[in-house]
């Protein structure tokens, strides 16, 4: 039950621990998404709660959720704003040149009908930033800390494979695949004008652990 998986909740919103494998929106193929479980999430509310951003399907981590239209308003706003502050971690198939750095690669949108629509670096594309630091290094890998300033589709799955040369572990599109996806939503930071900011900070996923990599 997602019910469990709550980390933050008030009366203008609530984040969830989202695992891996659940998509935030109905996916074509008829599977199970977030949409199945809001009922489960309102807490006594009549409303459903609605995703104020996305997560892609196989990372886990913080996704945050409206409890009423006006707070969703606002939220949005926070996010297209850049006022949000999103932690993320990864574990990379490789080991980056450096420490630590900023990304500032603008992104674009490509498709064909044999491997469908991906995303790449684009200098007509939209602007993408996100500043990175390695954690720690074990067995040819590398767990890193990214810290998106926007939130465009796949930035950091596409930042990692393209600026730093080194894919997501488990990445389907830009990596390897094969085995689950190690990107983690970490924490999230979200100011609100006249209240406490939401923060929420979710947990090392049972999958990193498998992998090696259980606290950074």
């Amino acid at each position: 039950m997602l019910a469990n998986h709550v980390l933050f909740i008030d009366g203008e919103a609530l984040v969830l621990d989202k695992p891996a494998g659940l998509p935030v929106d109905p996916p074509r193929d008829g599977s199970l998404s977030l949409e199945n479980h809001l009922d489960g999430l309102t807490f006594g509310f009549k409303r459903w709660p609605q995703a104020v951003h996305r997560l892609d399907r196989d990372t886990s981590g913080c996704l945050l959720l409206s409890r009423n239209p006006k707070a969703h308003a606002r939220l949005q706003q926070a996010f297209e704003q850049g006022l949000v502050e999103k932690r993320y971690l990864a574990v990379l198939e490789g080991v980056p040149a450096g420490e630590e750095g900023m990304i500032d690669l603008a992104l674009g949108k490509i498709s064909s009908p044999e491997e469908g629509w991906r995303m790449r670096g684009d200098p007509a594309g939209k602007k993408a930033r996100t500043a990175w630091r390695v954690l720690t290094v074990k067995d040819g890998r590398a767990l890193v800390e990214f810290r998106p300033e926007t939130g465009r589709t796949h930035q950091i799955r596409v930042h990692a494979a393209e600026a730093l040369g080194v894919a997501v572990v488990g990445d389907p599109i830009y990596g390897t695949g094969g085995t689950p996806m190690l990107l983690h939503a970490a924490s999230l930071t979200v100011p609100r004008a006249g209240k406490e900011p939401i923060t929420a900070e979710a947990p090392i996923p049972a999958h990193f652990v498998a992998a090696g990599f259980g606290a950074d």
